[in-house]
Order: C-alpha cells, then structure tokens, then sequence
C-alpha cells in the first residue's frame, strides 16, 4: 500500500522534512521513496516555511494513498484537505498499582542445626 509520509532530514537538531510517496513497508529512514512531493521546515518563518505539491498530494489520496497521522493533521490544519485531527499520540495505559508484599513470617529455629557457642 502506498503511504505519504514525512521524511526527516537535515542534521542534528535542524529538522527538515521532506514529504514523500512511498510504500508502506519501507521505513521512514530508510531514504527510499518513489516521489517527493515537497518538503517542510520548521524553523523557517511561516511565509517561507514549507512548499507542497497539494494536486499531486490530492491525487494520490484519490488513488488510494494512505496518509501518516502527523501529516494528515499538518494537512488538516493548512486546510488543503478537509477532516478532523487525528490523534498521533500513543494512548496512554493507567498505572498498575503493585501490591507490597507482606513481610514473611519467621522460621521457626530448627533445634538440630542450633548454632553453638
């Protein structure tokens, strides 16, 4: 199946990211894709910040292209595609509260092995 997701790229600690078509079994940082369809920065100035191929994105989703979570709520929120967000984050499990353990009770002292004095 065929995915949009974000690429990262850039070094460390200046993330840029690419959006890419790829296949859904290739990982993110695996740096295959078949098309790029622009390419996002987040540490631009908001007029200057990201370039999107929004037909090409629009076509792909029309041919059946599965969107990340991340990018299908960047999209949601510049209003190219319309939806609500979704959320990425993993659902949280309640903490399990252990029991303490009782303190054991005391063996009784075995009179063959007493300790002699």
């Amino acid at each position: 199946m065929l995915m949009i997701r974000l690429q990262r790229t850039g070094r460390k600690h200046e993330p840029t990211f690419r959006v890419v078509l790829t296949d859904s079994k290739n990982g993110p940082k695996s740096g295959k894709y078949l098309k790029n369809l622009g390419w996002y920065d987040t540490r631009l100035k908001n007029d200057a910040k990201k370039q999107l191929d929004t037909e090409a994105i629009k076509h792909w989703i029309s041919k059946g292209a599965k969107l990340s979570l991340t990018l299908h709520n960047f999209l949601v929120g510049q209003k190219i595609i319309e939806g609500k967000k979704l959320n990425a984050l993993p659902r949280k499990s309640p903490i399990k509260k252990v029991e303490e353990a009782k303190p054991a009770a005391p063996v009784a002292a075995n009179p063959a092995i007493a300790p002699t004095a």
